[in-house]
């Protein structure tokens, strides 16, 4: 039973607790450039998901092999891999789609959300748990990008998923426009940290060394040396 509760958990924690674009606020640029319209995120959203889910299986599977001197090109290798596999499909089978989502499809080998995870969890966890908290984190991605779709385009040309809804109501292109992005933004980022309050879920998140995943690799411990050269500073003075 602990177990399938610690599963569910690694599932459930990028929707909301640690949701990758509204908690830790990675992948913002693909998430505000491509949410004019909720099939736009959908799409950008699974495609995200499964390249989380593929580089966590991979890169958890041969975490013991890949030195740690070269894992974050070797991370990029094996992402830019599926990410190809990806476009292939796409433009097989969803042209328009490939071509609406553009330059941002590509962009996914570099996306902060597949390599923090891949750095943060991938590497140190098991293949099952990588692969759950692939799809854990891809879901909140994509609903986070799915709603910000939906608000966008129902506001912004008054259709939803290219229908249209027919609303009595002038549509507002601010919501199509960069700024309409950014203030939908904002108001889903205040809603989930409201949520987390209410639910007393708040998580406290570390930011210095002792957060750092590439802590144990630093050579140089300049966070370490900081407080004591500002002390000594301090004295002589």
């Amino acid at each position: 039973m602990e177990e399938k509760k610690s599963k569910l958990s690694i599932v459930t924690n990028g929707l909301i607790k640690e949701n990758p674009a509204l908690r830790l606020v990675l992948g913002t640029c693909p998430t505000l450039a491509v949410t004019t319209s909720a099939l736009n995120g959908l799409g950008m959203g699974l495609s995200a998901t499964f390249v989380l889910i593929c580089s966590g299986i991979v890169i958890s599977a041969l975490r013991k092999v890949i030195p740690g001197t070269v894992r974050l090109p070797s991370y990029i290798t094996i992402i830019a891999g599926f990410v190809t596999v990806l476009m292939m499909l796409m433009q097989a089978f969803l042209p328009s789609l490939n071509d609406a989502l553009g330059v941002y499809l590509p962009l996914i080998v570099v996306n902060c959300i597949i390599l923090g995870r891949a750095e943060m969890f991938a590497s140190k966890n098991n293949v099952l748990d990588s692969a759950l908290d692939g799809l854990g984190m891809g879901l909140g991605f994509t609903l986070t990008l799915v709603i910000m779709g939906v608000v966008r385009e129902v506001l912004g040309s008054g259709t939803l998923f290219g229908l249209d809804l027919h609303i009595p109501l002038e549509p507002m292109t601010l919501f199509i426009t960069p700024t309409g992005g950014f203030l939908v933004f904002g108001v889903l980022m205040a809603a989930v940290i409201w949520i987390e309050e209410k639910t007393n879920n708040r998580k406290e998140r570390n930011i210095g060394c002792e957060g750092c995943p590439s802590a144990e690799l630093c050579q140089d411990k300049t966070c370490e040396k900081a407080p004591a050269e500002a002390t000594n500073g301090k004295e002589g003075a």
